[in-house]
């Protein structure tokens, strides 16, 4: 420890195999790393890590900020057992006002850029849309397609219903325009107060000046802002508060944070997270709230307030916070008033989310139990747990032991034999033999699991030929030769009848894999749920459990997850495949001019429905081509 540096950073925590367990930053490298190996610890989880440790890995960084950064980035990508981790499978959706002449106002998920501007994050998209419908009611902002908008010759129904002010059609023109934007974007930003004054020094200016019509319309946006300022007054106080609440509640060992947004004074819901944490206990709220704050705004905005239900001894965390968003960030824990009650209420919605997962899991795991009894899966079960090193359900599993530790002293947690159940599942996807595509999706520890999904772009084969585009995709997932090794199912089902169970178990044989995996689906009369039929390549009796069945509701489930997951991935390919050879096979049409013409009209839809004037305006595109590419789209 006398090497070891005094300036921040990040440490690993390594153990005997090499494998990183834990990852934390600190302000002083050497200070926090020896308090890990101090006679006394705060929790049994730390001793029990620190019993672990053989090495301890630092990288000193300039500022807290950046072993903030760094301390996120290696989180996720190490995903270390002893680490509280957060994994949420989409970003936060924004609110987006883009650059255009006339811009538009939409939903946005993704990464956010200096192009247009950006609203948020807000906790769902909910939350988004009521805030694109206040700003279409009281500054009319367009939210149509450009492809819609470039091609209009009369108003829409928005117009009409008072919702936009038609600049698609040149009844406002883009200074007045502009100036809507700009309201609306103080509006978003809390600034109530100074539009409402606008709006009321334009309307009073235009009457002044006998202007009754364009006087009408700034009535018309201070009645419909005060309106929705009328509304949010009755949940808020209405002031400039851009605050996150933060509720961390442990029940029935279960741990959720509650995450609520406040913006300019308005609620704008909240999100239910349930981290991953290696071991849960009554006093571990303290440690994922700081695991939350260390993880959940390093890529996005931080709020100036931030109101929390756990103590938290963490100065330079909030300093590092601060620096990052180059502004002091306020953590309060005893709020007063309003504030009160908006913790309050995240308290609350956390408990009622905890409940509603125990619910759930508890459906899940009786549908994973009749699934695993079904299918006398039980000993295959117990059978892999074994090669690993554990046993079943209500028995313990060793954990690693540190060098010169007694195996018999060796801390023991429990396997839940049922969430080691893994089931693959095949579908295929095409129209008419084209944009043929295969799906896999996986269920595992009773949940779907989107991230180890595939899709399969199928080739080579006979169009419409499905037992050739099963075949290609089972071998190409299980054929590993060269390629990294992948955990093999308990269950591998396949969407259809005895032909492509067939297809399949010829496979697993070449492969030379258990045919005994396999299970194929077969449709029932009018294909209706519950009257599936489920088919053995390996001898046993075909089973018909009937309608209502947990085990078959559970098949169903998968299999129409996968249904779902090709049948998205072949019309993307078909999409992008028939966008491509309408216009490749126009002679004079190369790369570059396809290119300019998708990207001037926004897609094929928008080049199909230009005129040949409008097909001149782009570069490279002369009379006599236009001529020839309206021709040939119609």
């Amino acid at each position: 420890m006398r090497e070891l540096t005094t300036r921040p950073g990040v440490y690993r925590m390594i153990d005997a195999n090499g494998v990183v367990m834990y990852v934390g930053k600190a302000k002083n490298l050497k200070k926090r790393v020896s308090s890990y190996f101090q006679k006394t610890h705060s929790s049994p989880r730390t001793a029990h890590m620190v019993e672990r440790i053989v090495r301890v890995d630092v990288t000193p960084t300039r500022t807290e900020a950046e072993a903030l950064l760094l301390e996120n980035n290696l989180i996720k990508s190490l995903n270390p057992r002893y680490n509280i981790l957060f994994r949420d499978d989409k970003s936060y959706p924004y609110l987006r006002i883009t650059n255009h002449t006339y811009p538009r106002v939409a939903y946005y998920r993704g990464a956010v850029d200096k192009r247009s501007q950006f609203f948020g994050p807000f906790p769902n998209a909910w939350a988004v849309k009521e805030s694109i419908q206040v700003l279409q009611r009281v500054f009319l902002l367009r939210t149509c397609e450009d492809t819609v908008f470039a091609h209009r010759s009369r108003p829409c129904l928005q117009a009409q219903i008072q919702r936009c002010s038609a600049p698609c059609v040149g009844r406002i023109t883009p200074e007045d325009y502009a100036l809507d934007v700009a309201a609306a974007s103080r509006f978003l930003r809390g600034d109530h107060k100074s539009v409402l004054a606008e709006l009321e020094d334009k309307m009073l200016e235009a009457s002044s000046l006998l202007e009754f019509e364009k006087a009408a319309v700034f009535r018309n946006q201070l009645s419909a802002l005060g309106r929705v300022l009328q509304k949010q007054s009755v949940d808020t106080t209405g002031g400039e508060d851009d605050a996150d609440i933060i509720a961390v509640v442990i029940q029935g060992g279960a741990v959720c944070v509650n995450l609520a947004m406040v913006r300019g004074g308005r609620h704008l819901g909240d999100k239910p997270l349930f981290p991953s944490v290696n071991q849960v206990s009554e006093d571990l709220g303290p440690e994922v709230l700081e695991a939350f704050l260390s993880q959940a705004y390093v890529d996005r905005p931080i709020p100036p307030l931030l109101i929390v239900n756990q103590d938290l001894d963490a100065p330079e965390l909030i300093m590092a916070l601060s620096e990052q968003a180059g502004r002091k960030i306020n953590l309060i824990r005893q709020p007063q008033s309003e504030r009160r009650k908006w913790l309050d209420m995240a308290v609350d919605n956390a408990r009622i989310a905890i409940e509603r997962r125990i619910a759930e899991q508890g459906s899940a795991q009786f549908r994973t139990r009749a699934l695993v009894e079904t299918l006398g899966l039980e000993a295959r079960l117990e059978e892999a747990l074994q090669e690993q090193g554990g046993t079943r359900e209500m028995d313990i599993k060793p954990l690693p032991v540190a060098p010169g530790t007694d195996d018999a002293a060796a801390e023991l947690e429990p396997v839940d034999l049922l969430a080691t159940l893994r089931v693959e599942c095949f579908d295929i996807s095409h129209t008419a033999g084209e944009a043929t595509q295969a799906s896999c999706v996986v269920f595992h520890n009773h949940d779907m699991q989107s991230r180890e999904y595939r899709r399969y772009n199928i080739e080579g084969i006979t169009p419409g030929d499905d037992y050739a585009a099963m075949r290609q995709a089972v071998t190409r997932r299980y054929q590993r030769e060269g390629k990294e090794p992948i955990a093999m199912p308990h269950v591998v089902l396949i969407d259809g009848g005895k032909g492509q169970i067939e297809v399949v178990r010829q496979v697993f044989t070449e492969l030379g894999l258990d045919i005994g995996l396999i299970v194929g689906v077969k449709k029932g009369e009018n294909r209706k749920v519950g009257l599936e039929t489920l088919v053995f390549p390996d001898g046993r009796p075909s089973l018909e459990l009937g309608p209502g069945h947990p085990a078959l509701m559970l098949i169903a489930q998968i299999r129409d997850e996968a249904h779902r997951f090709a049948i998205t991935g072949m019309r993307a390919k078909r999409a992008k495949a028939r966008q491509a050879s309408a216009l490749d096979e126009i002679e004079g049409i190369g790369a570059k001019r396809k290119q300019k013409l998708l990207t001037r009209f926004g897609g094929l839809r928008g080049v199909k429905a230009a005129s040949v004037e409008d097909l001149m305006t782009v570069d490279g595109i002369s009379s006599t081509l236009a001529e020839e590419i309206y021709r040939r789209l119609h």
